[in-house]
Protein backbone atom coordinates (compact mmCIF):
# COMPACT_ATOMS: atom_id res chain seq x y z
CA UNK A 1 0.00 0.00 0.00
CA UNK A 2 1.28 3.47 -0.89
CA UNK A 3 1.16 6.18 1.75
CA UNK A 4 1.71 9.14 -0.59
CA UNK A 5 -1.23 10.88 -2.23
CA UNK A 6 -1.71 10.38 -5.97
CA UNK A 7 0.50 12.60 -8.16
CA UNK A 8 -1.08 16.00 -8.61
CA UNK A 9 -3.08 15.81 -5.38
CA UNK A 10 -2.16 16.86 -1.83
CA UNK A 11 -2.79 16.02 1.79
CA UNK A 12 -3.07 19.06 4.06
CA UNK A 13 -1.85 19.34 7.64
CA UNK A 14 -4.34 20.80 10.15
CA UNK A 15 -2.82 24.30 9.94
CA UNK A 16 -2.99 24.19 6.13
CA UNK A 17 -6.55 22.85 6.13
CA UNK A 18 -7.61 25.63 8.50
CA UNK A 19 -6.05 28.25 6.23
CA UNK A 20 -7.85 26.80 3.20
CA UNK A 21 -11.15 26.87 5.06
CA UNK A 22 -10.52 30.45 6.15
CA UNK A 23 -9.77 31.55 2.57
CA UNK A 24 -12.94 29.89 1.27
CA UNK A 25 -15.02 31.46 4.02
CA UNK A 26 -13.65 34.94 3.24
CA UNK A 27 -14.37 34.58 -0.47
CA UNK A 28 -17.85 33.14 0.11
CA UNK A 29 -18.76 35.94 2.54
CA UNK A 30 -17.86 38.59 -0.05
CA UNK A 31 -19.79 36.78 -2.77
CA UNK A 32 -22.90 36.48 -0.56
CA UNK A 33 -22.71 40.10 0.59
CA UNK A 34 -22.94 41.07 -3.08
CA UNK A 35 -26.10 39.08 -3.76
CA UNK A 36 -24.80 35.80 -5.19
CA UNK A 37 -26.32 32.44 -4.14
CA UNK A 38 -24.48 29.15 -3.50
CA UNK A 39 -25.20 26.14 -5.73
CA UNK A 40 -23.64 22.68 -5.87
CA UNK A 41 -23.18 20.30 -8.78
CA UNK A 42 -21.72 16.76 -9.02
CA UNK A 43 -18.02 16.27 -9.77
CA UNK A 44 -19.03 13.70 -12.42
CA UNK A 45 -20.50 14.81 -15.75
CA UNK A 46 -21.72 12.96 -18.83
CA UNK A 47 -18.75 12.50 -21.16
CA UNK A 48 -20.75 13.86 -24.11
CA UNK A 49 -21.32 17.13 -22.25
CA UNK A 50 -17.63 17.46 -21.45
CA UNK A 51 -16.49 16.59 -24.98
CA UNK A 52 -18.85 19.12 -26.59
CA UNK A 53 -18.18 21.97 -24.16
CA UNK A 54 -15.62 23.92 -26.24
CA UNK A 55 -13.15 23.75 -23.35
CA UNK A 56 -10.06 24.23 -25.53
CA UNK A 57 -6.97 22.30 -24.43
CA UNK A 58 -8.82 21.22 -21.26
CA UNK A 59 -10.68 18.65 -23.34
CA UNK A 60 -7.39 16.76 -23.62
CA UNK A 61 -7.07 16.76 -19.82
CA UNK A 62 -10.37 15.14 -18.84
CA UNK A 63 -10.23 12.27 -16.36
CA UNK A 64 -12.52 9.77 -18.07
CA UNK A 65 -14.48 7.12 -16.15
CA UNK A 66 -14.79 3.63 -17.61
CA UNK A 67 -18.15 2.00 -18.04
CA UNK A 68 -18.98 -0.69 -15.51
CA UNK A 69 -19.92 -4.38 -15.67
CA UNK A 70 -21.46 -5.77 -18.85
CA UNK A 71 -21.34 -2.41 -20.65
CA UNK A 72 -17.57 -2.24 -20.19
CA UNK A 73 -17.11 -5.85 -21.31
CA UNK A 74 -19.17 -5.19 -24.46
CA UNK A 75 -17.16 -2.04 -25.28
CA UNK A 76 -13.93 -4.00 -24.81
CA UNK A 77 -15.12 -6.87 -27.00
CA UNK A 78 -16.23 -4.42 -29.71
CA UNK A 79 -12.77 -2.86 -29.69
CA UNK A 80 -14.25 0.66 -29.74
CA UNK A 81 -12.01 2.85 -27.56
CA UNK A 82 -14.44 5.80 -27.79
CA UNK A 83 -17.21 3.65 -26.28
CA UNK A 84 -15.23 2.67 -23.16
CA UNK A 85 -16.21 5.76 -21.14
CA UNK A 86 -19.59 7.30 -20.42
CA UNK A 87 -18.64 9.83 -17.70
CA UNK A 88 -15.76 12.07 -16.65
CA UNK A 89 -14.63 14.39 -13.89
CA UNK A 90 -15.41 18.07 -14.49
CA UNK A 91 -12.39 20.13 -15.63
CA UNK A 92 -13.93 23.39 -14.39
CA UNK A 93 -17.19 24.62 -12.86
CA UNK A 94 -18.61 26.47 -15.88
CA UNK A 95 -19.89 23.52 -17.89
CA UNK A 96 -21.63 21.97 -14.83
CA UNK A 97 -23.28 25.33 -14.07
CA UNK A 98 -24.69 25.68 -17.58
CA UNK A 99 -26.12 22.14 -17.39
CA UNK A 100 -27.50 22.94 -13.91
CA UNK A 101 -29.20 26.08 -15.24
CA UNK A 102 -30.62 24.25 -18.26
CA UNK A 103 -32.09 21.62 -15.93
CA UNK A 104 -33.42 24.00 -13.26
CA UNK A 105 -34.16 27.23 -15.14
CA UNK A 106 -37.87 27.18 -14.29
CA UNK A 107 -37.03 27.40 -10.58
CA UNK A 108 -34.36 30.10 -10.87
CA UNK A 109 -34.63 33.90 -11.13
CA UNK A 110 -33.35 35.75 -14.17
CA UNK A 111 -30.72 37.05 -14.09
CA UNK A 112 -29.35 34.27 -11.90
CA UNK A 113 -26.28 35.06 -9.79
CA UNK A 114 -24.49 31.89 -8.71
CA UNK A 115 -21.63 30.97 -6.38
CA UNK A 116 -19.75 27.74 -6.97
CA UNK A 117 -16.87 26.73 -4.69
CA UNK A 118 -15.77 23.17 -5.30
CA UNK A 119 -13.09 20.88 -6.70
CA UNK A 120 -12.28 20.33 -10.37
CA UNK A 121 -9.89 17.89 -12.05
CA UNK A 122 -7.41 18.06 -14.93
CA UNK A 123 -4.91 15.40 -16.01
CA UNK A 124 -2.03 17.82 -16.48
CA UNK A 125 1.59 18.06 -15.42
CA UNK A 126 1.54 19.22 -11.78
CA UNK A 127 3.56 22.31 -10.82
CA UNK A 128 3.54 25.10 -8.25
CA UNK A 129 -0.01 26.41 -7.89
CA UNK A 130 -1.31 23.87 -10.44
CA UNK A 131 -2.64 20.49 -9.31
CA UNK A 132 -4.69 17.70 -10.85
CA UNK A 133 -7.28 18.08 -8.10
CA UNK A 134 -7.87 21.73 -7.30
CA UNK A 135 -10.40 24.11 -5.80
CA UNK A 136 -12.14 26.84 -7.80
CA UNK A 137 -14.21 29.73 -6.45
CA UNK A 138 -16.59 31.03 -9.12
CA UNK A 139 -19.26 33.66 -9.44
CA UNK A 140 -21.43 33.74 -12.56
CA UNK A 141 -24.32 35.82 -13.85
CA UNK A 142 -26.72 34.07 -16.23
CA UNK A 143 -29.30 36.01 -18.22
CA UNK A 144 -27.62 39.44 -18.37
CA UNK A 145 -26.07 40.71 -21.60
CA UNK A 146 -25.29 44.25 -20.40
CA UNK A 147 -21.70 45.47 -19.84
CA UNK A 148 -22.65 46.24 -16.23
CA UNK A 149 -22.59 42.47 -15.70
CA UNK A 150 -18.84 42.35 -16.39
CA UNK A 151 -18.27 45.51 -14.34
CA UNK A 152 -19.95 43.93 -11.31
CA UNK A 153 -18.09 40.63 -11.69
CA UNK A 154 -14.75 42.44 -11.85
CA UNK A 155 -15.62 44.59 -8.83
CA UNK A 156 -16.84 41.69 -6.65
CA UNK A 157 -13.87 39.48 -7.54
CA UNK A 158 -11.48 42.32 -6.76
CA UNK A 159 -13.31 42.90 -3.47
CA UNK A 160 -12.75 39.26 -2.51
CA UNK A 161 -9.05 39.46 -3.38
CA UNK A 162 -8.73 42.66 -1.35
CA UNK A 163 -10.43 40.94 1.59
CA UNK A 164 -7.79 38.20 1.38
CA UNK A 165 -5.05 40.85 1.41
CA UNK A 166 -2.98 39.13 -1.30
CA UNK A 167 -1.06 42.30 -2.14
CA UNK A 168 -1.13 44.31 -5.35
CA UNK A 169 -2.89 43.01 -8.45
CA UNK A 170 -4.08 44.14 -11.86
CA UNK A 171 -7.23 43.14 -13.73
CA UNK A 172 -6.43 42.67 -17.42
CA UNK A 173 -9.39 42.96 -19.80
CA UNK A 174 -9.93 42.18 -23.47
CA UNK A 175 -12.80 41.18 -25.76
CA UNK A 176 -12.75 38.26 -28.19
CA UNK A 177 -14.92 40.17 -30.67
CA UNK A 178 -12.51 43.13 -30.61
CA UNK A 179 -9.50 40.84 -31.04
CA UNK A 180 -11.18 38.96 -33.89
CA UNK A 181 -12.12 42.26 -35.50
CA UNK A 182 -8.51 43.43 -35.36
CA UNK A 183 -7.17 40.16 -36.81
CA UNK A 184 -9.77 40.21 -39.61
CA UNK A 185 -8.90 43.84 -40.40
CA UNK A 186 -5.24 42.84 -40.72
CA UNK A 187 -6.15 40.27 -43.38
CA UNK A 188 -6.68 36.96 -41.59
CA UNK A 189 -9.67 34.93 -42.89
CA UNK A 190 -12.64 35.05 -40.51
CA UNK A 191 -13.12 31.28 -40.70
CA UNK A 192 -9.52 30.82 -39.47
CA UNK A 193 -9.57 33.30 -36.57
CA UNK A 194 -9.87 30.56 -33.94
CA UNK A 195 -6.56 28.99 -34.96
CA UNK A 196 -4.94 32.43 -35.25
CA UNK A 197 -6.01 33.13 -31.65
CA UNK A 198 -4.43 29.85 -30.51
CA UNK A 199 -1.07 31.21 -31.70
CA UNK A 200 -1.79 34.75 -30.50
CA UNK A 201 -2.52 33.41 -27.02
CA UNK A 202 1.14 32.38 -26.78
CA UNK A 203 2.36 35.98 -27.11
CA UNK A 204 3.50 36.18 -23.47
CA UNK A 205 5.47 32.94 -23.80
CA UNK A 206 7.04 33.08 -27.28
CA UNK A 207 6.94 36.81 -28.09
CA UNK A 208 5.82 38.61 -31.23
CA UNK A 209 8.46 36.92 -33.39
CA UNK A 210 7.39 33.49 -32.16
CA UNK A 211 3.73 34.24 -32.93
CA UNK A 212 4.65 35.42 -36.44
CA UNK A 213 6.76 32.32 -37.03
CA UNK A 214 4.00 29.99 -35.89
CA UNK A 215 1.39 31.72 -38.07
CA UNK A 216 3.75 31.54 -41.05
CA UNK A 217 4.28 27.83 -40.39
CA UNK A 218 0.49 27.39 -40.38
CA UNK A 219 0.43 28.83 -43.89
CA UNK A 220 -1.20 32.20 -43.33
CA UNK A 221 -0.73 35.01 -45.85
CA UNK A 222 2.60 36.81 -45.41
CA UNK A 223 0.96 40.21 -45.77
CA UNK A 224 -1.40 39.53 -42.84
CA UNK A 225 1.43 38.16 -40.68
CA UNK A 226 3.60 41.19 -41.47
CA UNK A 227 0.78 43.60 -40.58
CA UNK A 228 0.25 41.80 -37.28
CA UNK A 229 3.98 41.93 -36.55
CA UNK A 230 3.94 45.68 -37.19
CA UNK A 231 1.03 46.11 -34.76
CA UNK A 232 2.72 43.97 -32.11
CA UNK A 233 5.91 46.05 -32.42
CA UNK A 234 3.87 48.83 -30.78
CA UNK A 235 3.07 46.84 -27.63
CA UNK A 236 1.57 47.59 -25.20
CA UNK A 237 -1.30 48.53 -27.50
CA UNK A 238 -3.81 51.04 -26.22
CA UNK A 239 -7.52 50.53 -26.78
CA UNK A 240 -7.48 53.79 -28.75
CA UNK A 241 -4.95 52.30 -31.19
CA UNK A 242 -7.06 49.16 -31.63
CA UNK A 243 -10.12 51.38 -32.17
CA UNK A 244 -8.32 52.96 -35.13
CA UNK A 245 -8.00 49.49 -36.66
CA UNK A 246 -11.46 48.03 -35.98
CA UNK A 247 -13.61 51.13 -35.52
CA UNK A 248 -14.77 52.84 -32.34
CA UNK A 249 -18.22 51.27 -32.37
CA UNK A 250 -16.64 47.83 -31.87
CA UNK A 251 -14.63 48.92 -28.83
CA UNK A 252 -17.27 51.09 -27.11
CA UNK A 253 -18.52 48.28 -24.83
CA UNK A 254 -15.00 47.29 -23.78
CA UNK A 255 -14.10 50.93 -23.19
CA UNK A 256 -17.08 51.35 -20.85
CA UNK A 257 -16.19 48.19 -18.89
CA UNK A 258 -12.61 49.35 -18.37
CA UNK A 259 -13.51 52.98 -17.60
CA UNK A 260 -16.19 52.11 -15.04
CA UNK A 261 -14.07 49.35 -13.48
CA UNK A 262 -11.21 51.81 -13.01
CA UNK A 263 -13.60 54.23 -11.33
CA UNK A 264 -14.75 51.51 -8.90
CA UNK A 265 -11.14 50.47 -8.21
CA UNK A 266 -10.27 54.07 -7.35
CA UNK A 267 -6.57 53.24 -7.37
CA UNK A 268 -6.93 50.23 -5.05
CA UNK A 269 -5.89 47.87 -7.86
CA UNK A 270 -5.08 48.17 -11.54
CA UNK A 271 -7.48 47.77 -14.45
CA UNK A 272 -6.00 47.75 -17.94
CA UNK A 273 -6.68 46.76 -21.54
CA UNK A 274 -4.52 43.89 -22.78
CA UNK A 275 -4.90 42.93 -26.44
CA UNK A 276 -2.79 39.78 -25.86
CA UNK A 277 -5.32 38.29 -23.44
CA UNK A 278 -7.22 35.46 -25.16
CA UNK A 279 -8.04 32.80 -22.49
CA UNK A 280 -7.77 29.20 -23.64
CA UNK A 281 -11.37 28.02 -23.36
CA UNK A 282 -13.17 27.96 -26.68
CA UNK A 283 -16.54 28.75 -25.13
CA UNK A 284 -15.71 32.42 -24.50
CA UNK A 285 -17.63 34.69 -26.88
CA UNK A 286 -16.84 38.26 -25.80
CA UNK A 287 -15.23 39.93 -22.81
CA UNK A 288 -12.38 38.01 -21.16
CA UNK A 289 -10.43 39.00 -18.06
CA UNK A 290 -7.62 37.83 -15.78
CA UNK A 291 -6.12 39.03 -12.52
CA UNK A 292 -2.34 39.14 -12.30
CA UNK A 293 -0.85 39.06 -8.80
CA UNK A 294 2.33 40.98 -8.06
CA UNK A 295 3.27 38.45 -5.36
CA UNK A 296 2.69 35.37 -7.50
CA UNK A 297 3.84 36.80 -10.83
CA UNK A 298 1.03 35.19 -12.82
CA UNK A 299 -2.73 34.89 -13.10
CA UNK A 300 -4.71 34.19 -9.91
CA UNK A 301 -8.21 34.62 -11.38
CA UNK A 302 -9.83 34.59 -14.78
CA UNK A 303 -13.09 34.41 -16.66
CA UNK A 304 -15.23 35.90 -19.35
CA UNK A 305 -18.49 35.89 -21.27
CA UNK A 306 -19.85 32.62 -22.68
CA UNK A 307 -23.15 33.43 -24.39
CA UNK A 308 -23.40 30.24 -26.49
CA UNK A 309 -22.73 27.45 -23.99
CA UNK A 310 -26.21 27.15 -22.43
CA UNK A 311 -27.68 27.01 -25.92
CA UNK A 312 -25.94 23.67 -26.48
CA UNK A 313 -28.35 22.18 -23.93
CA UNK A 314 -31.62 23.96 -24.67
CA UNK A 315 -31.28 25.23 -28.24
CA UNK A 316 -31.67 28.83 -27.07
CA UNK A 317 -28.72 31.14 -26.47
CA UNK A 318 -28.77 32.76 -23.03
CA UNK A 319 -26.12 35.33 -22.08
CA UNK A 320 -23.75 34.29 -19.30
CA UNK A 321 -20.54 35.58 -17.78
CA UNK A 322 -18.33 34.38 -14.93
CA UNK A 323 -15.16 35.05 -12.96
CA UNK A 324 -13.17 32.30 -11.22
CA UNK A 325 -10.58 32.77 -8.46
CA UNK A 326 -7.66 30.36 -8.73
CA UNK A 327 -7.88 29.13 -5.16
CA UNK A 328 -4.72 27.01 -5.18
CA UNK A 329 -2.54 29.92 -6.24
CA UNK A 330 -4.07 32.17 -3.61
CA UNK A 331 -3.45 29.46 -1.02
CA UNK A 332 0.19 29.21 -2.16
CA UNK A 333 0.68 32.96 -1.73
CA UNK A 334 -0.84 33.09 1.75
CA UNK A 335 0.81 29.87 2.94
CA UNK A 336 4.23 31.21 1.93
CA UNK A 337 3.46 34.31 3.98
CA UNK A 338 2.66 32.08 7.01
CA UNK A 339 -0.79 33.64 7.12
CA UNK A 340 -2.84 32.69 10.17
CA UNK A 341 -6.15 30.97 9.44
CA UNK A 342 -8.18 32.41 12.29
CA UNK A 343 -8.53 35.71 14.08
CA UNK A 344 -8.36 33.70 17.32
CA UNK A 345 -5.07 32.19 18.41
CA UNK A 346 -4.84 28.55 19.48
CA UNK A 347 -4.11 27.24 22.98
CA UNK A 348 -3.77 23.74 24.39
CA UNK A 349 -5.18 22.81 27.80
CA UNK A 350 -3.84 19.75 29.67
CA UNK A 351 -5.56 17.66 32.30
CA UNK A 352 -4.38 14.81 34.55
CA UNK A 353 -7.14 13.49 36.77
CA UNK A 354 -9.14 16.74 36.68
CA UNK A 355 -10.76 16.77 33.24
CA UNK A 356 -13.94 18.54 34.42
CA UNK A 357 -11.97 21.37 36.03
CA UNK A 358 -9.81 21.81 32.93
CA UNK A 359 -12.88 21.68 30.70
CA UNK A 360 -14.44 24.55 32.68
CA UNK A 361 -11.17 26.51 32.46
CA UNK A 362 -11.02 25.86 28.70
CA UNK A 363 -14.52 27.29 28.31
CA UNK A 364 -13.34 30.52 29.96
CA UNK A 365 -10.28 30.67 27.71
CA UNK A 366 -12.41 30.11 24.60
CA UNK A 367 -13.72 33.65 24.92
CA UNK A 368 -10.27 34.71 23.69
CA UNK A 369 -8.66 31.59 22.17
CA UNK A 370 -9.46 28.42 20.26
CA UNK A 371 -8.69 25.76 22.88
CA UNK A 372 -7.88 22.06 22.40
CA UNK A 373 -7.95 19.78 25.47
CA UNK A 374 -5.41 16.95 25.85
CA UNK A 375 -4.45 14.49 28.58
CA UNK A 376 -1.01 15.62 29.71
CA UNK A 377 1.51 13.42 27.84
CA UNK A 378 4.51 11.82 29.47
CA UNK A 379 6.85 13.51 26.96
CA UNK A 380 5.38 16.98 27.28
CA UNK A 381 8.27 18.81 25.63
CA UNK A 382 8.12 16.88 22.37
CA UNK A 383 4.34 17.30 22.23
CA UNK A 384 4.61 21.05 22.84
CA UNK A 385 7.11 21.34 19.97
CA UNK A 386 4.58 19.77 17.59
CA UNK A 387 1.82 22.04 18.88
CA UNK A 388 3.97 25.13 18.37
CA UNK A 389 4.87 23.99 14.86
CA UNK A 390 1.14 23.55 14.23
CA UNK A 391 0.36 27.16 15.09
CA UNK A 392 -0.45 27.00 18.82
CA UNK A 393 0.67 30.07 20.77
CA UNK A 394 0.68 28.54 24.26
CA UNK A 395 -0.87 26.07 26.70
CA UNK A 396 -2.60 25.81 30.06
CA UNK A 397 -1.24 23.55 32.78
CA UNK A 398 -3.64 21.20 34.63
CA UNK A 399 -3.80 23.83 37.40
CA UNK A 400 -5.21 26.32 34.87
CA UNK A 401 -2.18 28.62 34.58
CA UNK A 402 -1.42 29.69 31.01
CA UNK A 403 2.07 29.74 29.53
CA UNK A 404 2.76 31.31 26.13
CA UNK A 405 5.43 29.96 23.81
CA UNK A 406 8.49 32.18 23.45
Amino acid sequence: MKIKSVKGTRDYLPQEAELRESIQRTIADVYRENGFSRVNTPAIEDIENLDKSDGGDNLNLIFKILKRGDKLQKALSDGDENALCDMGLRYDLTLPLTRYFASNRQSLPMPFKAIQMDKAYRAENPQKGRLREFMQCDIDVIGDSEPECEIELIAVTAKALKALDIGGFTVRVNDRTVLNGMLAALGFPEEELATVCVSFDKLDKIGAEGVAAELTEKGFDKSAVDKLSDVLSQLPLTLEKVSEIVGGEKTARLSKIITDSKAIADGGYGVEFDVSLVRGQGYYTGTVFEVRSENFGSSVAGGGRYDKLIGKFIGEDIPACGFSIGFERIFSILAEQNRAASAKQKLAAFYEDNFMEVYARAEELRKEYDVSIYKKPKKLGAFLNKLQAGGFVGFAYPDGNVKMFD
